[in-house]
């Protein structure tokens, strides 16, 4: 099954600095029919303005993956951690027992970003975070795990839960397979372009929740850069 998800039908906020477009239910926005994909509970398309940014705050238990999609972020963090994921790269947060950080636009354009939540294996894991760079290079044509908590993964951004994040970057024409696996849940989203799974069309940052396939096989219509989540029901 694949229901795609509208960018245009997405919950909104416009903050002015913040412009986020909730593919869940998060803060003002609720959706009882939304309230998480499996173990994928939020999954936000942020525009952060320049010299503007999310102040210091907490989490707890909870594995927060950001894609970058344009310009740059800087976090700096309670652990004492502080660095900067620039476009095509990945950030990960492990909230844990309990972190706070915070995430600014230091740039002088906007920085456009993909906040990934996913819910962690069990509660109290030490809290941790990590960056890496991910040449879109090192992406053409196939699908690259970016960030995962399943064996074998360990190119990949660790997180704590039985889950990955993927990204592939496809000239048009070309297509992409990737084994989901019975009873697994995926959801995917363009970054850029558009693409077609089994005949449907899934266009620039909308959404679109994957259930019984097993194996996804997507074609770019015109060049594209996807990320998906794959995670248990």
């Amino acid at each position: 099954m694949i229901e795609v998800r509208p960018f245009g039908l997405l919950g909104h906020a416009n903050h002015g600095w913040l412009d986020a477009r909730h593919h869940f239910s998060f803060a003002g926005y609720h959706d009882p029919a939304r309230m998480h994909w499996g173990a994928l509970r939020v999954w936000n398309d942020d525009m952060i303005a320049p010299g503007t940014g999310f102040g210091t705050h907490p989490h707890r238990d909870m594995e927060i993956i950001t894609f970058v999609r344009e310009g740059a972020i800087t976090h700096t963090d309670s652990l004492g951690n502080t660095g900067r994921t620039e476009a095509g790269d990945v950030q990960v947060m492990s909230a844990g027992t309990g972190i706070r950080h915070s995430e600014y636009n230091r740039d002088a354009v906007a920085t456009r970003l993909f906040q990934i939540w996913i819910m962690p294996d069990r509660a109290g894991h030490a809290p941790s975070w990590g960056t890496r760079a991910f040449p879109r290079d090192e992406r053409a044509g196939q699908f690259v795990v970016l960030a995962s908590g399943r064996p074998g993964d360990d190119d990949a951004l660790p997180i704590n839960a039985d889950a990955r994040v993927l990204g592939a970057t496809l000239a048009r024409g070309q297509t992409a397979t990737y084994r989901l696996g019975a009873g697994r849940l995926g959801y995917l989203v363009p970054a850029r372009g558009a693409v077609e799974i089994d005949g449907v069309r899934v266009n620039e940052r909308d959404g679109a929740a994957l259930s019984d396939i097993e194996t996804l096989h997507v074609r770019a219509l015109e060049d594209a850069e996807i990320i998906v989540v794959d995670t248990i029901a």
